[in-house]
């Protein structure tokens, strides 16, 4: 009812509606009117109030709910299931806890303040509460389990353009970051259940700092990540930037679907971070020096190494990180 409610205030912006118009409208008393407006007021809409007047919207608040997005997305089935938490250990833990009980794709598990997010490796995501964009996709991709790491170049991509629509450039550090200035400001974090040859699930992690401040970072990441906020000196609307992700996430997963990674992998190439640079690839503990030379056709890191053997690597077997001058 709460959903229903805020459309109708929204229908009619800068408007005062009665009580007694919700009501004949929805169908419910005004006292259920008048408690969800509360709980509406709780939920941080501003809503003004006068008697003999009604209700009138004043200001949503920057939440990631259905609610808030909706109204920017233009997707088929990627976020029409918002699975919305004011607070959650990770999206992408919680996904796979539900994943099997879940009918079809594109559920988006979205949460306002993440305590334990995972980036590669098990490493720590910093999630400040309603600063950033932690969410979780849920898929059932028609492709083969050796093609799933392109899913993530799929998401990266779709956050670049995305960053792009905003007027931000960013690059793609393969597989799974974006950078800029430098700095990380977005992770991704794919993760499958399977069988032998059969795909149960993915599960696409994306997080993303936004309107961070400098304080919110400790000591030791202010060298390495970064917000929006902190590189641009702007806030931005995150439910706008969360909706354009979608959006094009969807139209570059069904193109993959269809056995298209071309434009995925276009703007991971033209936006790469590391293409023609020197870099370390750290396995097991085990670091080689390489040159980054191209992105191939399978998604996979072309690289060369010292003596002039290259090698095409894998998304996920391998960290890749730029080597420091000598």
């Amino acid at each position: 009812m709460k959903h229903k409610i805020i459309d109708f205030l929204k229908e009619n912006n800068n408007e005062f509606v009665s009580g007694e118009q919700i009501s004949r409208k929805l169908g419910v008393t005004r006292a259920a009117v008048w408690k969800h407006i509360n709980s509406l007021k709780e939920n941080g809409y501003n809503v003004e109030s006068v008697s003999k007047k009604g209700y009138k919207l004043i200001m949503c608040p920057d939440i990631l709910s259905y609610d808030e997005l909706k109204n920017h997305l233009n997707t088929e089935f990627i976020g029409r299931n918002i699975i919305h938490f004011n607070e959650l250990d990770s999206t992408n833990s919680y996904a796979k806890s539900i994943s099997d009980k879940l009918e079809g794709e594109g559920h988006v598990v979205i949460t306002e303040k993440q305590l334990s997010g995972r980036g590669r490796l098990g490493r720590q995501w910093i999630s400040q509460n309603n600063k950033g964009i932690w969410m979780s996709i849920i898929l059932r991709p028609k492709i083969s389990i050796f093609e799933v790491s392109k899913i993530t170049q799929v998401a990266a991509a779709a956050v670049n353009l995305a960053f792009t629509a905003q007027g931000i450039e960013t690059q793609i550090k393969w597989p799974n970051d974006l950078i800029i200035n430098d700095k990380k400001i977005c992770g991704i974090l794919t993760e499958m259940s399977s069988e032998i040859n059969a795909i149960n699930y993915v599960v696409v992690g994306i997080g993303i700092n936004v309107n961070n401040d400098t304080d919110d970072f400790s000591d030791e990441l202010k060298n390495t990540a970064t917000s929006i906020k902190i590189e641009t000196n702007k806030e931005l609307r995150r439910n706008i930037l969360t909706s354009g992700i979608l959006n094009n996430f969807e139209k570059l997963y069904i193109e993959l679907n269809n056995n298209d990674f071309s434009k995925s992998l276009d703007i991971c190439r033209k936006n790469s971070y590391v293409i023609g640079k020197e870099i370390n690839l750290i396995k097991n503990q085990e670091v080689k020096e390489a040159k980054a030379i191209d992105i191939n056709d399978e998604g996979e890191l072309v690289v060369r190494y010292e003596n002039g053997e290259t090698d095409n690597i894998i998304s996920g077997e391998i960290s890749v990180r730029l080597r420091k001058n000598k």
